[in-house]
This record gives C-alpha cells, structure tokens and sequence, in this order.
C-alpha cells in the first residue's frame, strides 16, 4: 500500500497496575475498557465520548489510508456480487407435512422465510420477510424459527444489537398476528412440547452471557410467569433445550468443554420433572438421541477418545447400562449420527477426510458414500424426516461448487436437487487446482495444508500466497468452495488452509493437543506451515500472508509476535488477544466456560503459561508486520476493547514503518454485518488490503 501523509492516532496513556500471583502488568490502555450500560446509553459520559473518539479516529484513519483503493473495492465488491445469484433459493426440505424454503430476491440483502402445503405445486405462503422487519435496523438477525406440531403458530428471535442476547415471540401463522408474548435475553433457541401452547427456552445471564436457565412459557401468559425448569449454578456449564427426532422427548442438557449431562421429560406432559440420564462426570461426553426403546449416545466412555455410538434403554438410562453400537476406532473420528427407521447414518473422519456410513439396522448393508476427490468437505442435513429412505447431504471441495444431493439408501441412487452457481460467466472448474500436502512440524507430527490455485499461476518465491488457519475448540475448517475467494486466485493468490492441532482434523488427540498446556502447538504448527510452504518455493516472506479471527484472530497475534518476518500482511479479524486479562476476569461474558480450553489463571501455573504467549502482553518493541485489525463495537464473544488495545500497544512499541490499521463496525458484533452485502463489502475491503499490498490494484482505479 502507498504511503500516507494521514497520521496514525496515538491512544492516551493512562496506567493502570494489575496484580496476580505476586506478577504485577501495567497495562497503559485498560481505560478504553466499557461496560455494556456505557455501550447502549444514549447520554455518553466522559470515559464513553473517549473511547469512541478513539475508535473513531482509527476508522478515519483507516479510510485515509485505503482513500486510493475505494475504486478498486468498489469494483471487487461488484465482482463478488456478480458471482452471486440473487434472486435465490434454498432446496425445499419436508416437515411435518411442509415443505420449507428459503429464498432471497434480487438487491435484497435479508432471506424469505416461506413454506407450501404437501407438495411443492401448492400456494407459497410467506412466514417471515426477513427485509420488511429488517429496515429500521442497523443489524439485524432473525433466528430460532420454531414451528409448532399443528403447523400453525412459530416462535422466532430477534437480534438488533449484534450480541447474541435474543428476544423471543409468537406468530399465528394463519391470522399473521403476532402474540403479544415477548421474551428478553434468550439463546434465541425454543422446543414445543406437544400440547401446541407450552414451549420451552433457555435464558442467558445478563453479565456473562452464560446461558445458565430454562424456562416453560405457555402461550397467552406473562413471560414473568414462566416456570424455571432447570437453574445451571455451575459457572463452568452453559445449558441448552432441544427435543428428540421422535418428537417423545423434551431434553435439558448441560455442558462444558470436558463434560456434558442430560435430563428429559415427556413432550406429552410438558409439566412433568426432568428425569436424569446419566449424571455429570468430568471427561464424560455424551450427545442424546431417541429410538424406539433405547436412548443413542455418541460418548467418549471407557477411554473413546474418537468417540463411539453406544444405546441403553429409556427406563434404564445410567451409564452402567450402555452398550456398545459402533466400537471406538484409533484412526477414526465420529463425528456425529442421524437415525432413521430403516437406516444409521454415521459421520467419520479418517485421515483428515470427511465420510457418510450408512448402516442398515437389520445389518444387511453397511457401506460408504464415494468421493473422488483428493480434499473436499461433506455434511449430512438435519434430515427431519424419520421415515424415509432418502438422504440428503451437501458436497464441495476448494475447486467444486457446493452441491445439495439426495441419496436414495435402498437402491443407492442420488440426484443432485441443486449445485451453487457462480454467475458471471468466467468460472471453469478445471482452471484451478486443489491438493494437499503434509508438513513436518519441529516435533515431527504431519500437518496437512489444503491448497487451491489458478492453473496459471507458477509457484515460486514471487507467488503471493494467503495462509489461513483456525485452531481451536475442536473446531475443523472444512475444505470448502468460496465464491469470494475466486478474486484472489484469479489475481494469483494461492490460498492454502492449515489443518493445525486445536482442530479435530486427525482425530480428537489432535485437538487435545492444541489447548490448555499444549496451546502454543497451534502456533508453531502455524509457523512450521509457513516455513514448508517457503522451503518448497510456494511463496516467499515477501508475499506470503495470513489470516484468521476470533481464536484464530489469537493465532495472527501470537505468530506476529513469534515469528514476524516470515509475513508481509496479517488480517486479525475479531481476535482474541488480551487473553490473560480476560481468562482472569470471570464477569466477562462466557470467560468462565473457556477454563477448560485455555485453562484457569487463578492457578499460577496457567497464569505463566497464558501470559507467555498472550499477543497483548508479549508485544515488544520490534519490527510486525503490515497489518489489519477489525472487530465490532457490541462484539460479545471477544470484547472489542481487545483489539483496540492491542493496536494501541503495538503503534507504542513497534519499531517499523508497515501499516498498522483497526477497523470497528461500530453497529456489528462478531459475526460482522448482518446483511449479505454488507458481509461482502466487509470481504472486499479485507482482500484489498492483501492485493494492495502485492501492487494487484488496476492502475485506472487508484485515486490520486
């Protein structure tokens, strides 16, 4: 990018002394820390005005910097969208009798939820119209849409603040009225029990945002006289409600990183107590489902690290009574299941590869899905029908369009209901190329890097080259297509994912082995990565870039620190960067569920071990990268202060003359817009900061 005559701000210094284990930190910046009240208050006070001026003389600086490439932004925005078919529509799914659709129209930016009557010939009827409830709204989010038994009433949730803090109500689907019943501080998440008036939700603390009660509302009374089903006093478990597949079961869960718990009730008799399945014990995980007689468990008991499938009856439910269904495999992962009358559909991965088992109960069959290519990503749907023998799932890989594909189980044949289209008339699947290739990390484990790129562009060391990684909670980036990633390749970006350990790409000890005390794996993994895609002359440090948010947002801040020389730009994207303050502060929200990912740091060991790798406090004064940083105002995942102090720190020390930017939506969370096309202008301005950086900007574009 060119150089500047805008001048980056300078954040007020006020110290602030931080005391634990007899360790003291000055942190210069912790004033640019508010509360939500301050956040939402109309009347700003003095510390609020400060903050965000801020906030936004960094946004007025960013729009200084990048003034040159507004054209060129523009023109990728305008490409990325002329890929996309607006006027779309999801693949009906059936049920309950209905046929359901999601359907955008052209220049629209929010989806039409409707729905037709047993065959898809009837008369559409519209539910919601996601853009007429949107417009008077900066962010919006409708989620959580809930059909009752009957078909004729639907609890939905509204988010218009961007912090996942949901309000809950009722339409009549026949009249259009919505009921006055409304609900505050919701997952955004509901059950119905049978009687087509009771449903169940779960509420979230108002300060940590734990989702920590569930309740029973009964339609046409004040949310005020909702029951509490289930209080979660444990401060390390969130709670959440669902109900079985076969509609018999209403299921109360707790979970925490290492251990989960199941209670059920009746969906018949909603006033009915909850009935334990089996209780919580640490390192036990279970995952509830209902068939027939029998309760189905995917469960890591008896030392499952891979997890397996076991049953035990509805009137016998502790673990004692669990049989074996699907034994525990070493090399492979199961990842999740889906029942059906006649069939048990299994997901695997094996060697890093997604797989669909399907197994006939009267064991006559027990076979695989074929897949062909070398990387590629595969996910069963939801599948809501239980009495069929068809499947559907969804197919990609980095050069193939996603693809929804129905599988007929009995005879084996499939039709593919719909494949993406990529408009625009430039996409040929066979101009690009995906492969993927092992790197050796300094302990000698394989890390596995997917790769796509043009047929056009020679790899060498001026190959620019994204790298982009996640690594955390278990979390497995699928190797999928992107529309939007197309405007780097066809530039000649190679783009390569980096399977690190913190994901379940190799199994569950690959995980295991990427958090707590083995977290800093994740991050030399990263850099080993780096350093194989340079030693094999894919790029060079000149033009190799990486990017990653919210946990892999820690990954950008921890390898800008560890090994800054290797990247010529970094993207953080919401990153969680102040760990060691937050992970010690447990009114932040949703902090003390994390102790078992990043560890406790009231406990001096995982103090140090934090503290030695948290990007904020290992900032030094050094050369970093050029660098983009962006999160939201109301993010309540990773508080936006993190970032904003990060920056602040890193202009106090560095020692270069790269770019340094902070980007804040100041009306987005962390999910970033809300509307299709604000998520892309979002992608545009991110990719133009990498292709600025190559000097990939057409030359008439460029403002003087």
């Amino acid at each position: 990018m060119k150089s500047t005559d805008a001048k980056a701000p300078i954040a007020y210094k006020q110290p602030t002394e931080l005391e634990k284990h007899g360790d003291v930190r000055i942190d210069n910046y912790f004033w640019m820390r508010l509360s939500d009240k301050q956040k939402l208050t109309e009347v700003r006070d003095k510390q609020t005005q400060k903050v965000i001026s801020y906030l936004e003389e960094e946004n007025s600086y960013y729009e200084a910097v990048t003034s040159y490439t507004k054209n060129f932004e523009e023109k990728l925005f305008e490409e990325m969208k002329g890929r996309i078919k607006e006027d779309d529509s999801s693949v009906p799914y059936k049920d309950n009798g209905y046929y359901y659709i999601t359907s955008y129209e052209k220049g629209m930016q929010y989806p039409i939820y409707s729905r037709k009557k047993e065959n898809l010939d009837a008369t559409e009827q519209i539910m919601f119209n996601v853009n007429e409830m949107a417009k008077d709204f900066d962010y919006f989010q409708l989620g959580g849409l809930n059909i009752s038994p009957d078909n004729k009433l639907a609890v939905f949730a509204t988010d218009t603040v961007s912090r996942r803090q949901y309000f809950l109500r009722v339409k009549n689907l026949e009249t259009g009225k919505i009921y006055t019943d409304i609900i505050d501080n919701t997952t955004g998440g509901s059950v119905w029990a049978n009687d087509n008036k009771t449903f169940f939700y779960t509420k979230k603390d108002p300060v940590t945002l734990r989702s920590s009660k569930v309740y029973r509302h009964v339609l046409g009374t004040p949310s005020s006289e909702d029951v509490e089903v289930y209080h979660e006093k444990d401060e390390t478990f969130s709670t959440y409600v669902t109900k079985s597949k076969s509609n018999k079961y209403i299921i109360v869960g707790s979970y925490s990183t290492v251990s989960t718990e199941a209670q059920f009730l009746d969906a018949n008799n909603p006033t009915s107590n909850l009935q334990m399945l089996q209780p919580r014990e640490r390192d036990l995980e279970y995952s509830v489902a209902h068939f027939g007689n029998d309760f189905y468990l995917l469960t890591n008991k008896d030392g499952a690290t891979n997890f397996k499938l076991m049953k035990t009856p509805v009137n016998k439910t502790t673990k004692e009574n669990w049989t074996d269904v699907i034994p525990h495999r070493e090399d492979t992962l199961l990842e999740d299941f889906s029942i059906f009358k006649e069939y048990l559909v299994l997901e695997e991965r094996t060697n890093g590869l997604n797989k669909v088992r399907i197994i006939r109960w009267d064991a006559k069959e027990d076979y695989y899905l074929p897949f062909d290519e070398e990387t590629y990503s595969v996910g069963v749907y939801n599948n809501p029908d239980f009495d069929t023998n068809i499947i559907r799932y969804s197919y990609n890989s980095m050069t193939t369009p996603a693809s929804v594909i129905d599988f007929n189980m009995n005879n084996k044949s499939k039709e593919i209901k719909k494949e993406q289209e990529v408009l625009g008339g430039k996409f040929k699947k066979e101009n690009y190329i995906s492969k993927r290739v092992w790197a050796t990390a300094r302990d000698g484990k394989k890390v596995a890097i997917s790769l796509v790129y043009h047929k056009n562009t020679s790899l060498n060391k001026n190959t620019p080259l994204l790298q982009y990684a996640y690594g955390s909670y278990g979390y497995t980036i699928p190797d999928n297509f992107s529309t939007t990633r197309l405007s780097l390749l066809d530039r000649g970006f190679v783009f390569a994912l980096a399977h690190i350990r913190g994901s379940q790409y190799l199994g569950r000890e690959w995980y295991e082995d990427g958090k707590m005390l083995n977290k800093k794996n994740t991050f030399t993994d990263f850099i080993d990565c780096s350093k194989y895609l340079i030693d094999n002359n894919y790029t060079s440090e000149k033009h190799l870039y990486a990017m990653g948010g919210s946990a892999g947002g820690l990954l950008m801040g921890a390898i800008a620190n560890m090994n800054p020389e290797l990247y010529n730009g970094i993207i953080a994207a919401v990153p969680f960067v102040d760990v060691i303050s937050t992970m010690i502060d447990d009114s932040i929200p949703l902090t003390t569920g994390e102790y078992d990912e990043w560890g406790n740091p009231n406990d001096k060991e995982y103090y140090d071990y934090i503290k030695s790798y948290s990007p904020y406090d290992q900032v030094e004064r050094k050369a970093y990268p050029n660098m983009l940083v962006t999160t939201g105002f109301h993010d309540s995942q990773v508080q936006y202060w993190e970032p904003a102090k990060w920056v602040a720190k890193l202009r106090e020390l560095k020692t270069d003359n790269n770019l340094l930017m902070l980007r804040t939506d100041m009306d987005a969370g962390h999910g970033g817009a809300s509307g299709r096309f604000d998520a892309l202008k979002e992608t545009a301005k991110d990719y133009t900061f990498f292709l600025a950086l190559e000097n990939k900007i057409d030359p008439e574009l460029i403002k003087h």
